[in-house]
């Protein structure tokens, strides 16, 4: 039978990369952050990128700096930082360049060859290439552009390939990025309950979404057990999950501690190091936040929180197995990859922009059917691009998989722009993905550029299989 969800909108819908049995799963588990607690984009990134901005203004950079405000249009997920020349690149799976800009100046042809020669960078080189995956990074992705601009433009400073130099002084591209990056550290240590409390009832949580959390969570419990693992601290989660779950009197929910809604809650997990050796596991005083001294090594003690651990500790805790495991979560590398990779565990990856992608294939479907004819006419991937925003499409650069998207299909069980969708199935539901063996599409090639080639003989023998069929 086709679900309910079959006749809701896209949005609604869960998607699937491999087949799952819900019935099957004996565990849930859940991020926080953009995956329980979902913030309203863009007031988020904007209130995320004014405070990293005015970070770097009080230490010392240019007071000019507060004239640039965050524009959502700009940023995507998954963008590249080179920590060496400043520019933002979007890419493929292999390391090729679909998009390069320097600062807000996109580069084409032979700009991007005087840096990238073929167009290509080392996708392992981690000390130099940072990847921008979750969408906290939004926020210092636009900053590391508004940077690059000022100091481009500013004529107080001489623009060198690796920085820029004014006097004696020399800002290196690197030197800014460790800047942003301890900035970034710095708001976490600092933010205090005072101004969670008040930017999260103002404007960041989203309103029609609260009410039906605790409902997704009753329900997994009633068949399933259920924990949390974050990497938030343990006053940062109590404050987010009491305003999403603890419901006053008065309304028309029951009084339910938050906590109750898990068999177990972990915090402080440094995922993906949660994924593979973990921390030292100890206990949290709910009381004052501080960690209680030692190795917690008992049984699993419900309405406790823990702090650090690992996921193999989970698994004991809750005496369950890896593929026994749904894992919810926003972060393609912390929460998806790594815990299938390292774990075995079920995937749901979170993608609140396939709110954006879905639209824009859904009302600009002619402009997808011209690109199937028009691959390589650059005018029409380019007016594609600009209906998603400036840097184009999370998922793809024409018909072309961009990393992020290469990550999805192959880390992520099923995925959707918001774990609620669940409940759009029945809990017994079988997410059956579609049998593809490999592409096997015939296609009339008009300018190939050849990387690579793969002999497979069988490949004919499974053409004539599939038009027999």
């Amino acid at each position: 039978m086709e679900p309910r969800a079959a006749k809701k909108e896209l949005h609604q819908r869960v998607f699937v990369n491999r087949s799952l049995t819900l019935e099957n799963i004996k565990c849930y588990g859940f991020d926080m952050d953009y995956t329980l607690a979902v913030y309203k984009s863009p007031e988020y990134e904007s209130l995320g990128f004014e405070l990293l901005r005015d970070r770097l203004v009080s230490i010392g950079y240019p007071h000019e700096l507060l004239g640039y405000t965050y524009d959502p249009t700009f940023p995507t997920r998954g963008l590249v930082y080179d920590t060496r020349y400043g520019n933002l690149l979007k890419i493929d799976s292999n390391g090729n360049i679909l998009v390069c800009t320097h600062g807000f100046e996109y580069l084409r042809g032979g700009q991007v060859d005087e840096y990238y020669p073929n167009k290509f960078i080392q996708r392992d080189d981690t000390d130099r290439f940072y990847v921008l995956n979750t969408l906290f990074n939004l926020s210092e992705t636009y900053l590391y552009a508004c940077l690059v601009d000022y100091f481009t433009r500013s004529t107080r400073y001489k623009n060198c390939q690796k920085g820029f130099k004014h006097g004696d002084l020399f800002m290196s591209h690197r030197s800014m990025f460790q800047d942003v990056r301890d900035a970034m550290d710095h708001l976490h240590d600092t933010v205090t309950i005072f101004i969670l409390t008040k930017f999260m009832v103002l404007f960041t949580l989203l309103y029609l979404y609260v009410p039906r959390l605790p409902v997704l969570l009753s329900r997994i419990k009633e068949f399933a057990k259920v924990f949390l693992a974050t990497n938030s601290d343990f006053n940062y989660t109590e404050a987010i999950m009491k305003y999403l779950l603890d419901f006053p009197s008065g309304s028309k929910n029951p009084k339910k501690p938050w906590r109750s809604y898990f068999d177990l809650v972990v915090v402080d997990t440094r995922k993906p190091l949660f994924f593979a050796g973990g921390t030292v596991l100890r206990q949290v005083d709910t009381d004052t936040g501080k960690l209680r001294i030692g190795t917690y090594t008992g049984e699993l003690q419900h309405g406790t929180v823990y702090s650090g651990g690992s996921s193999d500790i989970v698994c004991d805790l809750l005496d369950v197995r890896g593929k026994d495991i749904l894992y919810v979560g926003d972060h393609i590398f912390g929460d998806i990859l790594k815990s299938k990779k390292r774990q075995g565990w079920k995937t749901f990856l979170v993608v609140p922009e396939l709110v954006k992608e879905l639209q824009v294939w859904a009302d600009k479907a002619s402009m997808f059917e011209e690109l199937k004819h028009l691959d390589i006419f650059l005018m029409v991937t380019y007016g594609m691009d600009l209906c998603y925003g400036k840097m184009g499409s999370l998922l793809r650069c024409g018909s072309t998989k961009t990393l992020f998207a290469s990550q999805l299909l192959r880390y992520a069980d099923i995925y959707s722009t918001c774990c609620l969708n669940l409940l759009n199935y029945p809990f017994s539901y079988l997410f059956r993905a579609p049998l593809v063996l490999v592409n096997l599409s015939c296609v009339s090639v008009t300018a190939v550029t050849v990387d690579e080639m793969i002999i497979v003989p069988e490949i004919t023998r499974l053409h004539l299989q599939r038009h027999e069929d």
